[in-house]
């Protein structure tokens, strides 16, 4: 038989063969603590982020005092009460404030960009009022003066995070900090009970060129006059396959004796941007009930005040479902249930205005005289700027340009009501 030759690594592999596992268990090792403590951080990171969420947010919410405008200065110390109860991997989060509006709690401007101001977040003290009507979007958002938002900064600094494992690459702890901005903007989507009758307003007839006004009232009826088109008509507040489901008579005739009761007639949240069942034509035993509901509110000397929703009316008339843009407050000034008999219905006086002061009133009794002086004293006006005539079965309103309780949630367009629930935005 011939020699059997025996094959054998060499010595010396044997050697790179250690080394090669030694790497390759360090390297583990290694990879190891670090998706541990990058675990670790992300956890304390994520829990940062919560507590300045839930203080800009708290701190947002209460930014305005109950009327809808004055701005409270206390809401600072909720947005910082509201963060540091919280807790970042164990530890209390920090938050670098110790009064007034400098640190890591600020009242501000949040701007959109939508003019010349970049977008961000601008400081701002400012305590002032600012007026949200007659005045565009873009100038709002323009208005560092306009406080709108609140910035929170939490953070892990006297007390960083512990790493566990990267110590051994001479990384003992690591600071974190996370910041977060809340806006409180317009009513968009409607919380419950927001809103106070189951009529819808139009956006084209209280915008002035594109802008909220309260210079120019406006009037409701069937929709039969192409000079009253976009104003307004009926919803049953449902959202549910609205377009397809329409308006119940009843429905609408049930709500309105309900708002002429109760505070709020919409149980459930009404979503911006997704369509309302609304009717543009006459529902008469709803028309009955709030002709005798504003009556007996108003013994039609005063204003009736509701939140109503805003619509978007593209066409000629409020068709059987339109989009919800935002809520607006207005008041309605009157309501005539027969239009024939001018001379006994045609108002005599309401809130400031009095027929017999008029020196172009020059008979009392004459209810067209009444009815003219009525309509240029509050501006009622047709689409085509028409003075609005006195008309059967119509509702005559204008939007209300004082300060009111907010409504909803921030997001909707500015029809003069500030949202009472604020969104992130940074």
């Amino acid at each position: 038989m011939g020699d059997i030759k025996v094959f054998s690594k060499p010595s010396g592999q044997n050697g790179i063969a250690v080394i090669m596992v030694a790497l390759t268990l360090f390297l583990m090792i290694g990879f190891a603590a670090l998706a541990v403590d990058v675990s670790y951080l992300f956890v304390a990171k994520n829990e940062l982020q919560n507590a300045a969420d839930a203080g800009a947010l708290a701190g947002a919410r209460v930014l305005y005092e109950s009327n809808g405008q004055m701005i409270n200065i206390n809401a600072n110390q909720t947005a910082y009460d509201a963060a540091v109860v919280n807790l970042s991997a164990g530890t209390p989060v920090e938050v670098e404030w110790t009064g007034g509006n400098a640190g890591d709690v600020q009242r501000g401007h949040w701007s959109f960009g939508l003019g010349d101001l970049p977008r961000g977040f601008y400081p701002n003290p400012s305590d002032a009022v600012v007026d949200l009507w007659n005045t565009t979007d873009e100038e709002l958002d323009g208005n560092i003066d306009f406080i709108n938002s609140v910035r929170v900064v939490a953070r892990r600094k006297t007390v960083p995070v512990v790493s566990f494992f990267s110590k051994i690459f001479g990384h003992e702890s690591f600071e974190l900090s996370a910041d977060a901005v809340a806006y409180l903007g317009f009513a968009g989507t409607l919380t419950p009970w927001d809103l106070d009758a189951p009529l819808a307003i139009c956006s084209q007839s209280i915008l002035v060129d594109e802008t909220y006004s309260c210079s120019i009232g406006r009037m409701i009826n069937s929709g039969s006059n192409p000079a009253t088109h976009q104003t307004g008509g009926w919803t049953n507040m449902s959202q549910e396959d609205a377009c397809s489901g329409g308006t119940n008579a009843s429905e609408v005739k049930n709500l309105v004796v309900q708002a002429c009761s109760a505070d709020g007639i919409n149980p459930q949240m009404l979503y911006l941007g997704e369509n309302i069942a609304t009717n543009g034509g006459e529902i008469q035993s709803a028309f009955n009930e709030l002709y005798e509901c504003w009556a007996s509110k108003t013994g039609k000397a005063t204003t009736w005040n509701l939140t109503l929703p805003v619509i978007d009316c593209p066409g000629q008339n409020v068709g059987p479902c339109e989009k919800i843009t935002g809520a607006v407050n207005l008041n309605i000034i009157w309501i005539e249930d027969k239009g024939n008999k001018i001379d006994d219905d045609a108002p005599f006086h309401m809130d400031d205005w009095n027929a017999a002061d008029d020196p172009a009133v020059t008979d009392i009794n004459d209810g067209s005289q009444r009815w003219s002086s009525f309509v240029n004293h509050f501006n009622l006006q047709n689409s085509d700027g028409t003075p609005a005539p006195f008309a059967q079965k119509s509702i005559y309103f204008k939007p209300d340009c004082t300060p009111h309780e907010p409504a909803g949630v921030s997001g909707g367009a500015n029809y003069g009501i500030l949202a009472k629930v604020p969104v992130l935005v940074e």
